[in-house]
């Protein structure tokens, strides 16, 4: 489980079909070969830790659903290690599965800020509503507006300077996950149907005005 709050920016070091190495420091902390990190938001396992670099394996499913496959040596990548039962929760519940992989449709300067627009696929944009959360390369983000073809998010100068969308550009793919807990509202509740949580509670007169 993570939070999307990135710890540190990392940079790619080696990248084969196989697996990932990126050179870091802050991540390395208590870092050992099994635990998991999410690079961009993809919860992956460590199998290596050298002095300032970690390898990370990579599956053929990762290569297909992420952003992970088109990483170049030096490119940035979001880091952030698995949530310990200590540690502070400051985003949202982040699992580093990703979703889908979605694009930078624009990024427009708003005062202080910079409004990114980002294209998705429809079975991810039918989860959002505004204010909800949702992870883009793994940073913990709210959305300002959102239709049938896109979101949008509002990047403020610390997102831009401590994870890599500041370095974004239109065009960029960028890992998308959508609140698990909007994935259970839709499993639990079934429109028209028997036996979902809405029609549980509807049985019992819970839905009835008091």
């Amino acid at each position: 489980m993570f939070t999307g709050i990135i710890e540190e920016v990392g940079f790619t070091q080696k990248l084969n079909a196989k697996s990932l190495s990126v050179k870091a420091r802050d991540v390395l902390a208590g870092t050992s070969p099994g635990d998991s990190i999410s690079v961009n938001g993809a919860c992956l396992t460590v199998i290596n830790i050298a002095k300032d670099a970690f390898t990370v394996e990579i599956m053929p499913e990762t290569r297909r659903l992420t952003n992970i496959g088109d990483l170049h040596v030096g490119d940035q990548v979001n880091l952030e290690r698995a949530l310990s039962a200590q540690g502070r929760f400051g985003g949202h519940f982040v699992q580093g599965h990703v979703d889908a992989v979605g694009k930078v449709a624009s990024m427009a300067p708003e005062g202080e800020a910079v409004i990114m627009s980002v294209g998705a696929p429809q079975d991810i944009l039918k989860y959002l509503v505004r204010k909800c959360f949702i992870a883009v390369n793994g940073v913990s983000l709210t959305v300002i507006e959102c239709n049938d073809a896109q979101f949008s998010v509002s990047l403020v100068s610390y997102s831009r300077q401590k994870t890599n969308l500041g370095t974004l550009k239109q065009g960029n793919k960028v890992n998308l996950e959508v609140d698990i807990i909007a994935k259970y509202i839709e499993k639990f509740y079934h429109p028209g149907k028997q036996g979902g949580i809405i029609s549980l509670l509807d049985q019992y007169d819970y839905l009835k005005a008091r």
